[in-house]
């Protein structure tokens, strides 16, 4: 079974927040039935916080792999969009 039969869901970000100066990064994240708010800080330690806790593990690593990929594209007030291989 080839990776073109796992399950996916479309996950989409709007990014509600940024500062070059503090490295931070806020938005809200949504995948299926799930809602997430987030903080990524990409200057020192590129730490991902995500709530509220339910369902976290399943966004966890995909979101944190489009924000390090695409963080300085990222502008506040944008609609973005990747997918998780997985059925949310």
């Amino acid at each position: 079974m080839g990776s073109s039969h796992l399950p996916t869901t479309t996950a989409y970000i709007r990014v509600t927040h940024q500062s070059w100066q503090q490295g931070l990064l806020e938005g809200e994240v949504s995948a299926g039935a799930f809602e997430w708010r987030f903080q990524w800080r990409f200057r020192c330690d590129k730490s991902l916080m995500i709530h509220p806790s339910a369902g976290r593990a399943l966004i966890q690593e995909p979101l944190g792999r489009f924000l390090e990929k695409w963080d300085y594209q990222l502008e506040p007030g944008g609609d973005y969009s990747f997918i998780v291989r997985a059925k949310l």
